[in-house]
Parts: C-alpha cells; structure tokens; sequence
C-alpha cells in the first residue's frame, strides 16, 4: 500500500497529479511547463531553495533538542509561506524508520495545504549505506570500495543504499563523490575512489547505476547526485574548501572525466565544488557551471550548490558584496538550487532579483523546470514514501553479508614477511590500538552522525576487530589492551607487559574518524601517540601485525623493515572487524589492491600516473619515485605469474581496435583472486604524457595450478589527452603496453 499521494488539477483541470486518462499521455516536459505556467515568481523562488531540517526543527541550528521534534510555526513558515523545494540533512544524529516517517508525514501535511502541492523533495548524504538511519547497513566507504577493483561490488553498494535509504522515505542521495583524489592530505580522501582517473570512472558510473537503476520512480532506487564539480579534491594546500591551482589541461585530463561519464550514465544531479580554482570560486563561474558541466557535457539535471556556498561568496571568498549580490552571481552562472541551508530571507532575496531583472525568468524557468522534472521523475507526485512492508530487506542478513563479502574484497595486504600471515588458529594474541575495540574506527565519518565518532550509536551485535578475532580464535586466546587513543598515549607499559605473553602482538592504528574541515590534518605522519604505541610493541621484540584503518594514506615508511604484516584495511564498516579476522587468520584469501600511491614521505606526494620529471633524483638517476608501495599493489596468500603477452598488431591504425592477450597462472596452493592491470606508456607526445596510465584492468579467480588468458580490447581514443588546445587529442607515436611484469610495444598512426 502506498501513502501520501498527491491528487490536484491545474488551470482547468487538463493536466492533474492524479492524471485523468487524456492527461496521462502528456510527457514530464508538457506537465513541467504547464506547472511553471502556473506559478508565481515566489513560488518559483522557493522551488530554488534548500534548507536544513533545523530550520523546521524544535531549537536551533546545530543545537536542536533532544528528542527530535518539528515545530509546526516553522514548518508553516518554510514550506506553506515560502514553499521551499527541497530539504536536507538530519538534526545531529541518525534517526529511526518510524521518525523519518514522521518528519515526511508532517512535511506533506503541510504540503496538501499549498496551493500547487508541489512535493518536498528531501535529500542525504548517504555514502555508504542510509548512515543516517538507525540500524541502517553500514557498508564500506568508498576508498575502500575502490580497492576491490570491482565494479559490479560498487553497483551492489549502491543498490543496498538506495533501496535503505528510499526505505527512510529519501528519494535523493548525496553521493558519489566522483573527485579523484590527487591530494593525499585532503581530509575526503576516504569519500573518493582513488588517485586514477580510469579506476574512479569505472566504479563512479557503477555506483550510480546502483543507485539509480532504470527508473528513479522505484520506490527501491534513487536519484544519485555526483560531487563536487569541478577540481574540489586539488587543494594546493590539502586543507577542506580551500583554493586549487591548476591549467585547463590538468583540470579536464584528471578532474572532467569522471563527471562525463557519470552524465553519460544518466545521473540525476550534481552538486557544486565549494572552493575556488585559480581565484575564482566554482559558485560563480559560468564557465564551469554552463559552458562545461552544461554545453560540453550536456548535463540536463539538477545543480545544487553545498552547504551555504552561496552566502559564502560574500563572507570568505570575498567575491560579492552581500547575500542578494551573492545569489545573483551562483544563479546566472547556472546554480539550480541553493543548499542555503538556514538563511530564510534567500527566497525573499531571490524573489527580488527575478522581479528587478536581474535574473532572467528564463534561466528561473529553466533551474525550476529540471527540479519539478526530477520530483516528477522520482514519482513524488504520486507517492512521498512507501509502506514500511514493502521493504523486508532493509538491515536484512543478505545485506549485511553483501557488505562482509565488499569488505573482504577491499582488504589489502601490503606486506608478508617470510608467510607469517595467515596466523595459526591457536596464536595468542595480543590486540591494541586505537582501532582494536572500535567500531567508529571501522565505520569512519558519516556513520550516524557526521563526524561518525560517537560510540552511542553503534548498532548492536556489530563486531570490533577484537570481537571478531574473539569469536575467530576463542577469547582465550585473545587478549587487549588499549595502548593508546587517538591522539593520547593511555596505557602503553600494559601493552607491553601483556605482549610478553602473548606468540603475535597486532597493532591496530586508527585515524580519528573526521570529514570535511575537521579532518585537516598538519602532515600525513601519524599522531605521535601511536607511533610511541607501535614503537613500544616492535621493541617487545614479538613479531608485530600492523592493520590500518584509515582515511588516505598516513605514513608508515619507517615500520615497514621492523614489522612482519601490514593489512590496510581502510574504513570497511560494520562488517569490517569480522573481514580483518576472516583475512589474518586464513579464512579468506586478500584480494584488494591500492587505489593510491601509498607514498613513503609526508611532502613526496607524488601519483603513479607522474611525468619524467618526477622522478629525477638528488644524484640525477631517474630514482626519485619511491613510495612505499605503488598505486595497484596488493599481496596475496597465493602467487601468480604472468607470461604470454600478445598484441595482435604491431602497427594501430586510425580507429580500429587493438586486441591484447596475457596469461595469469596461480602458481601457489590455495585459490586467489588476482587483478589484472592494464598500463600504456605514451613515449613521446606534445604535452609531456605520463609515465604510464590505467586503460584497463580484470579481477580473476584462479585455483591452484589454474592458468586463464585475459584479453583487453584497446581504441585509439584510450590514448588520447588533452592537448595545448584544450581538446582531446591522440598523435602518432610509440606506445608501450604493461602487464605485471610484462610488456610489448606497438605504433600507432593517425
């Protein structure tokens, strides 16, 4: 059974939400225009804006009052007065099913009351998995996600959060975060898929298709909103929201290309870059926001700015003189919709602009046109929510094990000293760290609340890394010790007093879970606190295990000779204690590979992908690239060997496809899965090319003694980049193929 719908007619009754039979043919664009026809330049206005839940919310903003509760002044006054198009957010923590339901019905409550009962259109940041649900499933973050390699595994991960965030009523997601990340300092590291530009495409479009399947209006998908456009992940300084430095060339061959094939794949929305690039903030660029994102990419839906952008052109960037100056600038440079999120006076401002003309009612038209398209598309004219019986999945078993079996996937083994991984069953172990006992460590920020570091709110039944290898091995077998938090030595000498009885000492360090401005950090060193931690455990002289839960790569370059393991195991979420026990005692074979250059320095940030002149070294030899391990490194507890490399040319020609062929045989004694890569080297070109970037790649699973052939199909246009002209180009010249540890090379020619 369906609730909440709408039924109304317009003019005299041609085209209704409830549609009589000949209205019923009319296309979304013929009831979109008959709706505008209809509404005032006020309600148009309020169809722009976006506010938080805390405006229409029981306290104030950032400090509502416990428990939640709407205020129906305020709700008369946000959406019966100024008929606000769309809502956001959660007021400080995850609530239930039941009070999301609540909140809707009391929005729609007041939405009947209107007179074009155009819907509410709620959104949330829901990155991995309804976080701000309770007992939602909490999958792994992206960064995670990305080290499985597997698209199809991203695609599930968004159908998961799709359905269980439809299931709270929201029909549109914040998500994903299509920035590749290029700045390792960045605190959203962990929101993105990784530092290579092919990789994030493959796994940004299969996430959208998660989410939104082929039809928003079902009521288990929603509409996905990519972000941030454009360059937001390049802050010179890695600081959040801070300005970015970089040519048109830099921007359109590592920024543009997620976002195009995300477009191409249909999405729904976009959100806005919050900061600036070469001076000029993305809120009010034009060329970004209608000359790229609208006329190159031929994005049609919705742009929505972030939180407070707009109102910001004035207080930090400096660009406009007041808020109505401000709105002016975003709307004309093709902001559809504005994040406000608390100043109520943006529909007044807005509301004056349109009637002094300084906004055209034809860019008005156009920016409410694609949000009325997209409430029509996501069916919320007919229906708001769904009934709770209609969603038996959500936190159902076979979700939480799809998001066990993504965190298994993503587990990354970095280093195996002389095969003391997988640890024997009847080990005795000793746990500690700040990540050992903590599920916000595992789960990372947006988890219930937005910095995900409150405890309260973990789901019950959910397992630490030290629970899991409790329930792995026998709590008899498993002793802890905290050592040390976050940023705070607290009881080393008892870790290293319990180490001495114990046959492996398992240091779990843990980044402070942080998103946005309270994730700068001063350098990628870890807090001194841990490494006074792992220090004392490796002086113990006990053979130490290092597992990482972190959000981009913190430096661990000087442990790596005097450890036996590392398993980075990012921020896998609720399952991810029982995945890092299933993967140190032997229960599952690691798969995950780097998403990103694990770099061996703090200021040596430099990405696989790099030009020549990276790699030149103090004594002039072509050393200077030595990370600690490279983007797309991953050990297994099987080996695999890589042999019979074919091109089926040696010369490429025009447009045609070239075909490449390798052998991968498991060559160890137990089952692997193994990721193919495909790298090409462009030897000489007119912008210095790369020393080599990702065209391809292929997760396969062997078992022991078994030998697959892979075969890549390669076009030309995998070759091309963006040339002084700011287009893309491919040029004549040699090309060289890598695969593991194999390569051949061909010409092509235009």
């Amino acid at each position: 059974m369906r609730q909440f719908t709408h039924i109304f007619l317009l003019g005299l009754g041609l085209i209704s939400w409830g549609w009589p039979a000949q209205a019923q043919e009319a296309s979304i664009e013929e009831k979109v225009q008959a709706l505008l026809s209809e509404m005032t330049v006020k309600e148009k206005a309020g169809q722009m804006a976006q506010f938080s839940i805390d405006v229409i919310s029981k306290g104030v903003p950032y400090n509502l009052a416990e428990p939640h509760a709407l205020v129906d002044k305020k709700l008369q006054k946000v959406i019966g007065e100024l008929g606000t198009g769309s809502l956001l957010n959660v007021g400080g923590h995850a609530y239930s099913r039941e009070h999301w339901y609540e909140i809707h019905q009391a929005i729609d409550a007041v939405v009947q009351k209107t007179r074009l009962k155009i819907p509410v259109l709620y959104g949330i940041d829901a990155i991995h998995g309804a976080n701000y649900t309770l007992d939602a499933t909490l999958l792994p973050q992206q960064l995670a996600l990305a080290a499985t390699w597997d698209p199809e595994m991203a695609r599930l991960a968004g159908k998961i959060t799709a359905y269980e965030t439809r299931a709270s009523g929201i029909p549109w997601n914040f998500s994903p975060v299509l920035d590749v990340m290029r700045q390792p300092l960045w605190s959203r590291v962990f929101e993105t898929f990784g530092e290579d530009v092919y990789l994030a495409k493959q796994m940004g479009v299969a996430m959208v298709q998660g989410y939104e399947g082929d039809d928003i209006s079902d009521p288990y998908r929603v509409a996905s909103c990519m972000k941030h456009f454009l360059g937001y992940s390049m802050p010179f300084a890695g600081k959040d929201r801070s300005p970015a430095h970089m040519g048109m060339i830099e921007l359109r061959e590592y920024f543009l290309p997620t976002f195009q094939a995300a477009v191409d794949a249909g999405a729904k929305t976009i959100m806005i870059n919050s900061a600036e690039i070469d001076g000029i903030p993305v809120h009010a660029n034009p060329d970004i926001l209608t000359g790229v994102l609208r006329e190159e990419l031929g994005f049609k839906g919705v742009a929505v700015s972030d939180w407070e952008d707009i109102i910001l052109l004035v207080s930090r960037h400096r660009v406009a003189e007041n808020h109505k100056e401000a709105i002016k600038m975003a709307v004309n440079a093709g902001v559809d919709m504005s994040m406000v999120p608390l100043d109520l006076r943006f529909v007044q401002f807005l509301t004056e602009l349109i009637e002094e003309g300084e906004i055209p009612m034809s860019r008005i038209d156009e920016a409410v046109g694609r949000i009325l398209t997209l409430k029509m598309e996501l069916g919320l004219f007919e229906n708001i929510v769904y009934d709770f019986e209609e969603y038996p999945e959500f936190a159902s078993e076979s979700h939480a094990q799809a998001a066990y079996e993504a965190a298994l996937a993503s587990m990354t083994l970095l280093k195996n000293e002389k095969n003391t991984l997988p640890l024997a069953k009847s080990s005795k172990v000793l746990l500690t760290g700040p990540g050992a006992h903590s599920l916000v460590s595992l789960n990372g920020p947006w988890s219930r609340t937005w910095q995900g570091t409150d405890p309260s709110y973990d789901t019950e039944g959910k397992l630490t890394t030290y629970q899991a290898i409790q329930q792995k091995i026998g709590a008899e077998n498993v002793s802890y010790v905290e050592g040390a938090k976050w940023n705070e030595a607290v009881d080393i000498k008892a870790a290293v007093k319990a180490a001495r009885k114990v046959d492996y000492v398992i240091v779990c360090l843990a980044e402070m879970p942080a998103t946005e401005k309270p994730g700068d950090i001063p350098d990628l060193n870890w807090p001194a606190a841990q490494q006074e931690l792992l220090e004392a455990m490796i002086a113990t002289k006990k053979p130490v295990i290092l597992v990482l839960n972190e959000a981009r790569p913190r430096i661990i370059h000087p442990y790596i000779p005097q450890v036996k393991g590392i398993l980075q195991a990012y921020q896998p979420g609720h399952e991810g204690g029982r995945a890092i026990a299933s993967v140190l005692f032997g229960d599952y074979n690691p798969e995950g590979k780097l998403p990103y250059t694990y770099h061996s320095s703090a200021n040596s940030l430099i990405p696989y992908d790099r030009k020549t002149t990276s790699d030149i070294y103090i004594d002039f030899s072509y050393n200077g690239f030595r990370p600690s391990y490279p983007f797309g490194f991953g050990l297994s507890y099987t080996t695999f060997a890589y042999s019979n490399l074919k091109l089926d040319k040696e010369e490429l020609w025009g447009n045609e496809p070239m075909t490449i062929t390798v052998d991968v045989k498991n060559t160890g004694k137990r089952a692997g899965k193994e990721v193919v890569q495909l790298y090409v080297r462009d030897h000489v070109a007119s912008v210095t090319p790369s020393d080599r970037r990702l065209r391809g790649f292929d997760k396969i699973s062997l078992e022991p003694g078994e030998k697959k052939t892979v075969s890549f199909t390669l076009y030309p246009e995998e070759l091309a980049f963006i040339g002084r002209d700011e287009t893309w180009t491919t040029e004549s010249g040699t090309f060289t193929v890598f695969i593991g540890d194999k390569k051949a090379s061909f010409e092509y020619k235009k």
